[in-house]
């Protein structure tokens, strides 16, 4: 991969503060905040009740009463919403303000964060990173300052690549309302099994404990261009569905029981393409770093 890399990047940011706002996140979402100090930062999920994901997030402990909680560009006022469903007789106020915030992923660089702006962490498999979130002046000035610094910047595209090499699944294309936290595992770093209570709680543990998915998130590759929506056959039969794409890359939820290493067919438009299948090292450690 390459070495320090920077992109900007579209993230929302919905902030919760107030003297409850600690346990609050802490009831809900699915990992555990309580050793998360302020200037660190911890993947987190919000869950349906029945366990079906809400929304993927990084939530940043900013002040001792403030969260901020960092996710995929769109998915704010759902979060927003989502959390304000249980928020009753608790002193926690919820704001969107995604539409004055904008954001810098950094990626094998060990980059200094501007005093106003807040850091997550979002390690890949392959590469640590940190995502930046300020308003647009100043996320501008740090662009300008990462590159002065000799670090490459890439746009959208190289950057998506990097992204599906890595296998770090992105909320609206590789997982949605119907994922549960094992098929991309996203049980990795984003959920404690040991925090007690929060929303879903039951089905991603008996999964755990009990269970397997029947679907997991993997890595195609083939020798020709693959598409976005494409069908992955297996024997003739329909086994998942391509969810990112990088030219010859993609990412795919595949039926469990089609193991890495088994070459599959991928029906695009302009005909049909073999393609190999791969596992993905999605997710880090349930460890909480600093920003």
């Amino acid at each position: 991969m390459t070495q320090g890399v920077f992109a900007r990047i579209d993230r929302d940011v919905v902030v919760a503060a107030g003297p409850d706002a600690t346990s609050f996140l802490q009831s809900l979402v699915s990992q555990d905040l309580d050793p998360v100090d302020v200037g660190q930062s911890a993947h987190a999920l919000l869950l349906e009740p029945k366990g079906k994901l809400v929304v993927d997030m990084r939530a940043a402990h900013v002040a001792d009463d403030e969260w901020w909680l960092v996710c995929e560009a769109g998915f704010g006022p759902v979060l927003e919403q989502g959390l304000n469903r249980f928020k009753i007789r608790v002193k926690v106020e919820l704001e969107d303000r995604s539409a004055a915030l904008t954001a810098i992923a950094v990626r094998s660089f060990a980059a200094d964060v501007p005093i106003g702006m807040v850091s997550v962490r979002n390690d890949w498999p392959d590469a640590p990173g940190v995502e930046i979130v300020g308003e647009r002046s100043a996320i501008d000035e740090l662009a300008a300052n990462l590159a002065q610094a000799d670090v490459a910047e890439l746009d959208a595209d190289a950057y998506e690549a990097l992204r599906v090499e890595a296998g770090s699944p992105r909320q609206g294309y590789d997982i949605d309302e119907s994922t549960i936290a094992q098929e991309a595992f996203l049980e990795r770093d984003a959920v404690s099994f040991t925090k007690g209570c929060f929303l879903g709680q039951e089905l991603v543990c008996r999964i755990d404990s009990r269970g397997n998915v029947t679907r997991l998130l993997r890595r195609l590759r083939s020798d020709a261009p693959l598409a976005r929506g494409a069908e992955v056959v297996a024997d003739g039969k329909g086994v998942g569905t391509v969810t990112s794409v990088a030219g010859n890359v993609a990412l795919a939820t595949i039926r469990r029981v089609i193991e890495p290493g088994t070459d599959v067919v991928v029906r695009i438009p302009a005909g049909d393409v073999t393609a190999r299948i791969e596992a993905v090292a999605a997710g880090t450690s349930s460890e909480t770093v600093a920003p």
